[in-house]
C-alpha cells in the first residue's frame, strides 16, 4: 500500500491528541476534511483504526500498529531532508566575520553555532585579526562585520556588544588567594604563562606596557587561550586573560589588575555596505554576549 505523508501527519495528530477534531486543528484542516481524509486512510488499510465515542476516539490495535510506524516514518523524513539539505549551496555570498582572538575564544563560536543553525541558507568566512587591521578591512569593505576593541578610532558604525577587560587568573589557594586587585608590575615579580607573541592579545599588550615594563619570566608561550588557562589553573604560573574567558570557571583565583590599560571592551563593527545578512548575525553575536556575561 501507498500512504500519503499527510495523512500520516494527520493521523499521529489525532492519535495525539485524542480526537479528529484536535487533529484538524493541528493540521490546520476542517473538520469535514479531516474526518474523510481518516476514512479514506481506514478503507485504504482495511481495518478500522479509530474507535469513535462521544468525547473523542481511542486507536484500536491496528490503529495503534499505524501510528507508531507512522511516527518512525515521518522521522525519517525530517533526517532525510536534513541530510539533502546539507548539500544545498548557499545562494548567498558568504558573510565574511573578522574578530580578534579573545572574541574567538567563547563569543564568536557560541554566536556562530546559534546562527548557522537558525540560519541554512548563509554560510560564514571567520578570519582572526587584530583590531587595528580589522578595522582596516572592514573601511576597505573587505569584511562584513567585525568584533574590535574600543581603542581603535574608525568612522564606520559601531555599537556595544561585552566588557573584554583583562584579568590575573592563578591556581585555586595560591598567591592570588584573598586578593581583591593587584598591578601589573607586581605580577611581574611571579612566572607567568602567556600566549605567544604574535597572537592579538600578546601583541596588544606589549604596546601598552612599553620598553619601561619590568620583564617576566615566561614559563612558557601557548598558541591559545584554552592551553594557556589550563597550565595557570594547574599552577603553571600566573597568567593575563580576558575576564569573559574564565568567568564560568570555579576552580581557579581571578583577580582585577589595577593598570587602566587592562580596563577595554567589545563592539561590533559594520562595514559602510555590511548585508542584512550581517545583521542577522550581529543579533546573535548580541545574544552570546548576554548569555556569557
Amino acid at each position: 500500500m501507498r500512504y500519503d505523508l499527510d495523512d500520516l501527519r494527520l493521523f499521529t495528530s489525532v492519535a495525539l491528541e485524542g480526537s479528529i477534531t484536535g487533529g484538524a486543528r493541528v493540521m490546520h484542516l476542517s473538520l469535514p476534511s479531516a474526518s474523510a481524509r481518516v476514512r479514506a486512510l481506514e478503507a485504504q488499510a482495511g481495518v478500522p483504526l479509530l474507535i469513535r465515542e462521544r468525547r473523542g476516539v481511542r486507536l484500536t490495535p491496528a490503529g495503534a500498529t499505524l501510528a507508531r510506524h507512522a511516527r518512525e516514518v515521518l522521522a525519517e523524513t525530517v533526517r532525510l531532508d536534513s541530510a539533502v539539505a546539507s548539500y544545498v549551496v548557499s545562494r548567498a555570498e558568504p558573510i565574511r566575520l573578522v574578530a580578534g582572538g579573545s572574541a574567538m575564544h567563547l563569543l564568536v563560536p557560541a554566536a556562530l553555532a546559534t546562527f548557522l543553525r537558525d540560519h541554512p541558507e548563509y554560510d560564514v568566512n571567520v578570519k582572526e585579526r587584530r583590531t587595528n587591521r580589522s578595522v582596516r578591512i572592514l573601511a576597505a569593505g573587505e569584511a562584513d562585520l567585525g568584533v574590535i576593541l574600543d581603542d581603535e578610532p574608525t568612522a564606520l558604525r559601531t555599537e556595544p556588544l561585552a566588557d573584554d577587560s583583562l584579568v590575573v587568573i592563578g591556581q585555586a589557594g595560591g598567591v592570588l588567594a584573598g586578593r581583591v586587585s593587584i598591578a601589573y608590575a607586581e605580577v611581574a615579580e611571579h612566572p607567568l604563562v602567556a600566549l605567544d607573541r604574535g597572537t592579538p592579545l600578546a601583541l596588544w599588550m606589549e604596546e601598552r606596557l612599553g620598553p619601561q615594563a619590568p620583564v617576566p619570566r615566561y614559563r612558557t608561550l601557548v598558541p591559545t587561550l584554552h592551553t594557556l588557562i589550563t597550565l595557570a589553573s594547574a599552577g603553571a604560573g600566573l597568567a593575563i586573560v580576558p575576564r569573559r574567558a574564565v568567568d564560568t570557571i570555579p576552580s581557579i583565583d581571578i583577580c582585577p589588575l589595577q593598570d587602566a590599560w587592562s580596563t577595554r571592551a567589545h563592539l561590533l563593527c559594520y562595514a559602510a555596505r555590511a548585508p542584512e545578512a550581517a545583521h542577522l548575525l550581529a543579533q546573535h553575536l548580541h545574544a552570546a554576549a548576554s548569555v556569557q556575561a
